[in-house]
This record gives structure tokens, C-alpha cells and sequence, in this order.
């Protein structure tokens, strides 16, 4: 294991020298290798080739190239990720249907604290991006660092949370075997949480630099990890013990181990010169209240959608083992899907930012309606396949001979209808979302965010699921109606507010 990573930090540490000049293609406002001006880089109307602004008329066709190009590297990002994700579900679900009902709830009570605590690593991503334009290598190191401690804090604050969590589980309604075992597997995963978030700072430091190749594939590295400790753990093959859902546990912390360990020596291999980790020990109080105060509404943000579906888990547990563990799989499959949008939400908030540095909302606009259509159209898609084959995408998380099958099975394919019908509200919400965080309108999306999810969400899945008897159909329309919300709130906050505002301004 640790010869394939050093492997796979050999072979991408070249890719310093294909950038010799990356300061210049920093400038330029380029991805790794520049591209030549006619590139993605006319995105939104872009541009800024080799150090030159150049005002232009972008096409629709050219935007969709230019999207595509941008977007595809980091869908491919997103994808990697959450095959970590289906890879527990996949093999948890040859396990045992309790053991998937209990890694479900846990890992979403994990993700919960994990994502508000990434709000730190968020913010240092824009941080870092702005040093390095102005070559301030001083404050990249120092906004880098101090996003390290908080995040170490914020680790070592959340793993009591997670070593007693069954209690806590217990205290939301959840039954004593689900709470038991996910109890267990929370008490292992909780020494996890300040790697994962520690990854996540180096990885958002990276990425400002435009390193994101080595992103990518320290992604895909831990995907490939954790499958390999998951066989081995979960099952005891190969001569490990049988853990079962401890064993997912433990690979999720050798996945996270791992992945630091890449992410750290490609940053101290690659970028000497920034001298990241060296009087890591020394405090910066001054730059550490600015991330501070940048990342933590990002994190509530991030927080408010999860937490409707950590919302949407629980309740699913008062239903059942069998509905949690059909929840679980529809979810996953959502999951993956949502990725795509995800992707091209970040494509939005880049592409975006760069428009509106130029003052050039006409392109803004174009290339906003070209990601959201192209966001529409993939939901059109997902929606036709949820709808045609449920039972094969279902059948994929579970044994043949599982003796609760047909009962998951019904389930599933009713829950997965109720997906198809979010993913183009959920799609829609997304990129309405990261075309304001390129404009940088974040504090009325958060309270926007905040409403919709749980002001509209959670209550409408409570009264369509219990009140009304729709059970877990209920609970899924609940989401819909929350993701709704969002999605007209987000859009029009920017089409008719932020965007009309900056179109104004120019007259």
C-alpha cells in the first residue's frame, strides 16, 4: 500500500516541470497546463489569456466547450469522492442489511460534523487563490496553516460527539441494534475525522494553485484504498480478520491516513519554496480569526442541505431497518448523479468570478444559462433512468439470496422515483448556488439555504411521512419540497437581483 503511494506521488510530482511557468499561467487564469486563448478560458466571456484581458462575444456553442472542459476534471473529482461512499454501501450491503442500516446512520452523522467542520478548508481555497495572484507566498503560507489548526480543532471538538454517539442516536429516536451498531462504528470512525478534514485544507491549498491533477488522483487513490481495506476488513479475506462494520470503520481511517500522507508530501515535494509545514506550531491569531470568520458561514451553508438529508435519515430509522437500509441506497444512488451538478456548480462559481472581475455580466449570463441548461439536461437523463431500471440499479447493493430483498426492493423503487423527481430541483438549486459564490453573494443564499432546508424541508418530510402516512415516500417528497424551495429562492436571487444589479451598474 505504501509503495503504491509513493508510486503515485512519483509519478505526479512531474507535473511541477510541465508547469515551469505557472506563475504566469496563475495570471492567466489557467488550470494546470494553459490552454491556448481560444481554450476554456473564454468561458463566460473570459478573457484572460497569458496575462491579457480580451473582451469577446462567447456563443452558446463555445460555452457548452468551455464548460465541458473545465467541468469534466472536477466531475471526475466529485465521482471519486463518492465512490468511497457506494463502495461502503456496496459491500456493506452483501454484508448484512443491518450492518448497511447502521453505517448509513452513522456515516450521515459523521458527514454532518465532517462538512460543517470543511467550512475552514472552503475558506481557505479563495484565500490562497488571492495571495498567489498578488505573489504574497507569506500570507498563502499563513491563511494555509491557520486553516490547518482550525480544522485540527474543530477535529478534536467533534470526536467526542462521535466516540459517545450512541446515546445520542438513541436520544433521536433510533432503535437499540441500529444505535448499537452504528454506536460501534462511530466509536472506531470518530479518530478519522481530523485526517479527513486535514486532507481537506491541503486539497483546497492545491487546488487555489491549480494543481488539480494531484487532486484528483490522491482522490482516486483513496477510492481504490478504501475498497481494498473494505474486502479485506469487512469480509476478513486475505487472511484479515471478519469486523464487519468495524472493519468499515477502520478502512475509512487507513483511506484518510493515506490520503494526508499523499496530499503531505506532495505539497513539501512540490512547493518547497512555500515552506508549508515548517513553525507549523506557531500561531498567526490574526490571519486564524479571518478564516475563521470566512469559513464558518460556508460550513453553515453546507451544513443546512445535509443536514436535511441527515434529517431525512433519521427519520427514515423510525421507519425501520428495512426502509433505512432502502433509504441508503436510493440516497447513494442520488448521490452520485448529484456529482455531475456539483461539478458544474463549480465550474458556475469559477467561471462566474471571473466575469464579474471583468464587469462583464452580459457574458455572466450566457454562460450562466448554458450550465444551468446543461445541468437541466443531465436531470432529464437521470430522471429517464431512475424511472426505467430501478430494480437494477438496487439489485447492484444487494445479494441475490438476501432474505430481505423483496422488501427493500419495494421500497427502493419508490424512493427512487421520488429522486428523479428532485434531481431537477436539486440541479437547478446547485448552480443558482455556486453562480452567487461567484459573485460573492453568500450571506442571503445562507439564510435562503438555512429556510428552505429546514424551515420548509424537514417539516414537510415529517407531515407527508408520519402525519399524513406516506411514510418513506413521504419523507423523499418532503425533500423535493425543500430542494424546490431552494431552487427558486437561489435563482432568483440571482437572476433577477444579483445579475439585474450588475447590469445596471454598467448602464
Amino acid at each position: 500500500m505504501i509503495c503504491f503511494l509513493c508510486w503515485t506521488v512519483i509519478a505526479i510530482v512531474p507535473e511541477r516541470t510541465k508547469n515551469v511557468s505557472l506563475i504566469a499561467h496563475r495570471r492567466a487564469g489557467c488550470v494546470g497546463n494553459c490552454p491556448n486563448p481560444g481554450g476554456w478560458p473564454l468561458l463566460f466571456g473570459a478573457t484572460r489569456a497569458y496575462g491579457k484581458y480580451m473582451q469577446v462575444s462567447t456563443t452558446y456553442p463555445q460555452h457548452a466547450r468551455a464548460i465541458l472542459n473545465l467541468g469534466l476534471p472536477l466531475v471526475g473529482g466529485h465521482l471519486a469522492q463518492i465512490a468511497i461512499g457506494v463502495t461502503d454501501t456496496v459491500m456493506l450491503g452483501w454484508y448484512s442489511v443491518e450492518a448497511l442500516a447502521a453505517v448509513t446512520l452513522g456515516s450521515t452523522y459523521f458527514f454532518v460534523l465532517f462538512i460543517f467542520g470543511s467550512g475552514f478548508a472552503w475558506a481557505v481555497m479563495p484565500m490562497v487563490a488571492s495571495y498567489a495572484a498578488k505573489d504574497d507566498e507569506i500570507g498563502l503560507r499563513r491563511s494555509t496553516r491557520m486553516g490547518l489548526w482550525l480544522s485540527f480543532g474543530f477535529g478534536l471538538l467533534a470526536m467526542p460527539l462521535m466516540i459517545w454517539s450512541e446515546p445520542i442516536l438513541r436520544l433521536i429516536g433510533q432503535g437499540d441494534g441500529v444505535a448499537r451498531d452504528a454506536g460501534a462504528y462511530l466509536e472506531i470512525a470518530a479518530y478519522g475525522i481530523v485526517p479527513a478534514l486535514l486532507v481537506m485544507v491541503i486539497k483546497s491549498y492545491l487546488a487555489a494553485l491549480e494543481r488539480t491533477q494531484v487532486v484528483l488522483w490522491v482522490t482516486i487513490l483513496a477510492a481504490v484504498i478504501n475498497a481494498i481495506a473494505n474486502y479485506a476488513l469487512i469480509f476478513g479475506n486475505w487472511g484479515a480478520p471478519e469486523l464487519g462494520i468495524r472493519g468499515a470503520a477502520v478502512a475509512s481511517i487507513i483511506t484518510q491516513t493515506v490520503s494526508l500522507i499523499g496530499v503531505v508530501i506532495y505539497a513539501r515535494v512540490s512547493l518547497p519554496e512555500h515552506a508549508l509545514f515548517q513553525r507549523l506550531w506557531k500561531a498567526d491569531w490574526q490571519m486564524l480569526l479571518q478564516v475563521f470568520l470566512l469559513g464558518w458561514p460556508i460550513g453553515l451553508t453546507a451544513l443546512a442541505e445535509v443536514g436535511l438529508f441527515a434529517g431525512s435519515a433519521v427519520m427514515m430509522g423510525w421507519l425501520g431497518t428495512v426502509p433505512l437500509a432502502a433509504h441508503g441506497i436510493a440516497l447513494q444512488l442520488a448521490s452520485i448523479t448529484f456529482m455531475v451538478h456539483l461539478g458544474l456548480s463549480n465550474v458556475a462559481t469559477i467561471r462566474a468570478g471571473n466575469a464579474h472581475g471583468r464587469n462583464d455580466p452580459v457574458q455572466m449570463g450566457r454562460g450562466g444559462k448554458m450550465v444551468t441548461f446543461m445541468s437541466l439536461g443531465f436531470a432529464a437523463i437521470t430522471i429517464i433512468i431512475f424511472l426505467a431500471a430501478p430494480e437494477m440499479l438496487l439489485s447492484l447493493f444487494m445479494q441475490e439470496d438476501d432474505p430481505q430483498r423483496a422488501g427493500i426492493m419495494a421500497i427502493g423503487v419508490g424512493l427512487l422515483a421520488m429522486a428523479a423527481l428532485f434531481q431537477l430541483v436539486d440541479g437547478a438549486q446547485v448552480i443558482a448556488l455556486g453562480l452567487l459564490r461567484g459573485v460573492q453573494d453568500t450571506k442571503i443564499p445562507m439564510i435562503y439555504a438555512a429556510v428552505s432546508y429546514w424551515g420548509v424541508g424537514i417539516p414537510c418530510s415529517y407531515l407527508f411521512g408520519f402525519v399524513l402516512g406516506m411514510e418513506g415516500i413521504g419523507v423523499w417528497l418532503g425533500l423535493v419540497v425543500g430542494l424546490s424551495v431552494a431552487a427558486i429562492l437561489l435563482s432568483q436571487r440571482f437572476w433577477s437581483v444579483t445579475l439585474r444589479t450588475l447590469k445596471d451598474a454598467q448602464v
